[in-house]
């Protein structure tokens, strides 16, 4: 098997996939659902169309639902948890912290 080289320190390290999703739920312990969209291509007829995929991440920074979050492969944390919170997506706004009431 061949890995991948981080090009950063040049070590026997793998690189780790990143990825940007959205939270969906908050409801567990250091623990939030986050979903993952990205476009796919028919292969007949040539449309894009959405897949989305949901997984669960590890929840140190108390993000809550609706924030857009960027994701970092690791270890398995849990049966489930294979990915980490990292922050806030970049070029995102910062959802208010309070719901605003319509006029």
């Amino acid at each position: 098997m061949t890995e991948k080289k981080d090009k950063k320190s040049g070590s026997g390290q793998t690189a780790r996939r990143r990825l940007t999703g959205v939270i969906v739920s908050d409801k567990m312990q250091k623990t939030a659902v986050v979903e993952i969209m990205h476009l796919r291509k028919h292969s007949r007829y040539l449309k894009y169309y959405p897949v989305t995929r949901r997984v669960k991440a590890h929840n140190e920074g108390g993000f809550k639902a609706g924030d857009r979050v960027s994701l970092e492969e690791t270890r398995p944390l849990s049966r489930e948890k294979r990915w980490r919170i990292v922050g806030l997506a970049k070029g995102q706004p910062v959802p208010p912290s309070s719901p605003v009431s319509p006029l």
